[in-house]
C-alpha cells in the first residue's frame, strides 16, 4: 500500500513539472522544462531559504522610501491629474476651449515640476 501511494505521487509530480513547458525549444530542439518553487540556492526543491541569505530570496533587502522631492513631484503630479480630468469632462467649454485648458495645465504642471526640482535644495 505504502509503495502504490509513493509510485502515485511520483507520477503526478512527474506529470505536473512536464506540464510546466515553456514555449519553443531549448538544446537540440528537446523542449524546456521549468521546476518553480524554492529560492536560491535550492531552486525546485521547497526550501524557501538558503544558507548565505537570511531571508528568502528576493526579500530582506531593506525598504527603499522615495525622497521627500519625489513624493512633492507625485503630489503635484496627481493635482494636476485631477485638474486636466476636470477639464476634459467639463461640458460648458467648447472642445477647442477644453483643449487649450488641457494643454495649459499640462503647461503649469512641468513649470511646476521644473519649479521644484530647480529650487528642491535652496530650502
Amino acid at each position: 500500500m505504502k509503495k502504490l501511494l509513493i509510485v502515485m505521487i511520483s507520477l503526478a509530480l512527474a506529470g505536473s513539472v512536464s506540464a510546466q513547458r515553456i514555449g519553443g525549444h531549448g538544446f537540440y530542439g528537446a523542449p524546456r522544462v521549468v521546476v518553480t518553487g524554492g529560492y536560491y540556492p535550492y531552486y525546485g526543491l521547497g526550501f524557501g531559504f538558503g544558507p548565505f541569505y537570511p531571508y528568502p530570496y528576493g526579500y530582506g533587502y531593506g525598504y527603499n522610501r522615495p525622497s521627500k522631492m519625489t513624493m512633492q513631484i507625485e503630489d503635484i503630479k496627481n493635482d494636476y491629474k485631477d485638474k486636466i480630468w476636470s477639464a476634459k469632462h467639463d461640458t460648458s467649454l467648447t472642445r477647442k476651449e477644453r483643449r487649450m485648458k488641457v494643454h495649459e495645465l499640462k503647461v503649469e504642471r512641468d513649470n511646476a515640476i521644473a519649479d521644484l526640482k530647480r529650487n528642491y535644495y535652496k530650502q
